[in-house]
């Protein structure tokens, strides 16, 4: 019931300052591709992967290549973690974006911005929330322990967050998700709980206890404690 949300390492688009979307042939820079290395040993306290899914674009098969070859863990595309739909501002200089009468929509009430030829920023919410959801009910196992990667964008991992910490979208730019970076949420019957936000180093272990291993006495093991985490 844990998803590593993992965005892309740093591609040839974050260095040059325009805002890719969908625009193919974006590889990975030289930095961006010892990220994806380093993933390896950044994930490997996590615990062990049911599955890594992934945005079709080519910077995150990248991203995940090396951790994938490693582990030989399953490989999924899917297509609802696919970078937003940007339209017409897809391959633009953001400098040329900044004054856009929509870029302030995008920064105060992003629920309401829809990119011209594009999609709105709700229905990138919408659509990345229900897989996000899915896809943990089935790698989660039997025991609802179950640990799993999804690697997708910036403002898609922004949005499924802000789902999770019972945002509204509109505050979901107070977020920051770095290339490389990863955040964890565990979704369990009573709510998801964010346990990482914007993770740029090694993790630790992750995953919830077992249903057969939880304790009896225990009525409320899934209740958030009163004063904050007593720690493990």
């Amino acid at each position: 019931m844990t998803v590593i949300l993992l965005r892309h390492g740093r591609s040839t688009a974050n260095t040059s300052g325009v805002l890719a979307g969908r625009t193919p042939g974006i590889d990975l820079d030289d930095h961006g591709r010892s990220q994806a290395t380093a993933l390896i040993e950044r994930i490997a306290a996590a615990g062990p992967l049911a599955a890594v899914v992934r945005s079709p674009l080519q910077r995150c098969e990248q991203t995940v290549l090396p951790l994938v070859q490693h582990l030989g863990v399953e490989e999924i595309i899917d297509e609802r973690l696919l970078e937003v739909d940007y339209g017409q501002w897809s391959g633009r200089p953001i400098k040329e974006l900044l004054s856009e009468p929509l870029w302030r929509v995008v920064q105060q009430q992003p629920s309401a911005a829809i990119f011209p030829g594009g999609e709105g920023l709700a229905q990138v919410q919408a659509r990345a929330v229900a897989a996000v959801r899915e896809l943990d009910a089935r790698f989660s196992g039997e025991d609802g322990a179950g640990v799993w990667v999804a690697c997708s964008h910036g403002d898609v991992i922004k949005a499924v967050l802000a789902d999770a910490m019972g945002m509204h979208l509109d505050s979901f730019q107070r977020i920051v998700v770095e290339p490389a970076s990863m955040s964890v949420v565990r979704y369990s019957v009573a709510r998801p709980y964010v346990h990482a936000v914007n993770c740029t180093s090694t993790l630790q272990k992750l995953g919830s206890t077992p249903k057969h291993e939880a304790k009896a006495e225990d009525k409320q093991a899934d209740e958030a404690v009163v004063g904050g985490s007593t720690g493990t």
